[in-house]
């Protein structure tokens, strides 16, 4: 992270920057910062005050201008309760937070990405597919994904790799015999009534690629009523 000077250690046979400068007029990712230990921390916490570092073994400050992004799965307000993660440092690389919530709490996306990584795999092994059949695409959107993006990426990797026929279906991508999570649902009808319409809107619109004919055919309603009720819900 911070490099050494020569002799620094046993093997350190050469000057060596470190990860922090190489990124100098850039940007600097810390991938899982939730996870670095205490000591690691405090020497962060000291370059992201001061914008200066010191290799290992020597005694220069170097200035740096880093633009500092940061990632974790956990919950950093509750390691910092905990005492395992320093409340200072969380709040000098919490200026701007963007929290990206797990596949299954982002309506639609799945079968999205599921089309993205099929085109990508295809192309990849040089398969020709033409895409999900029925029962395929609405595993997609059914299924849980507690594997998040990962886990769709390597369901799909296989499938593309092991299927024999020129679409992929539920059972290529092993999710015939699993069933969603449901999660809780509201017990005002106007609510329930309002969240499986647009659900449903959303499926059809993302399994007919956007074909707005039809996804209304699909929906049973005509063309324009399928516009206003795109619009009355945001959807674009």
């Amino acid at each position: 992270m911070f490099g050494y000077e020569r002799g620094a250690f046993t093997g350190a046979a050469k000057q060596t920057k470190g990860k922090i400068e190489y990124a100098d007029g850039g940007t600097l990712f810390l991938d899982e910062i939730g996870d670095i230990p205490q000591s690691l921390q405090v020497k962060l916490l000291r370059f992201l005050q001061e914008r200066i570092i010191e290799r290992l073994g020597g005694r220069s400050e170097i200035p740096v201008d880093v633009r500092v992004v940061c990632a974790t799965n956990q919950n950093l307000m509750e390691l910092v309760g905990r005492g395992a993660f320093r409340e200072d440092l969380y709040y000098r690389i919490s200026e701007i937070i963007i929290n990206i919530p797990p596949l299954r709490d982002r309506d639609g996306d799945a079968l999205l990405l599921a089309k993205v990584f099929l085109e990508r795999f295809a192309r990849d092994h040089g398969r020709n597919l033409r895409g999900f059949t029925e029962d395929g695409a609405l595993a997609i959107e059914r299924y849980n994904w507690p594997g998040n993006v990962r886990e769709m990426e390597n369901r799909i990797k296989r499938a593309v790799i092991m299927t024999e026929g020129n679409c992929i279906n539920a059972e290529a991508l092993e999710l015939d015999e699993l069933v969603a999570v449901e999660g809780g649902m509201p017990l005002n009808l106007r609510e329930v009534r309002e969240r499986a319409e647009r659900a449903a809107i959303v499926k059809a619109v993302n399994m007919f690629d956007n074909n707005i004919s039809q996804a209304a055919e699909a929906l049973g309603v005509s063309r324009p009523t399928l516009y206003d009720l795109m619009n009355r819900y945001g959807l674009k």
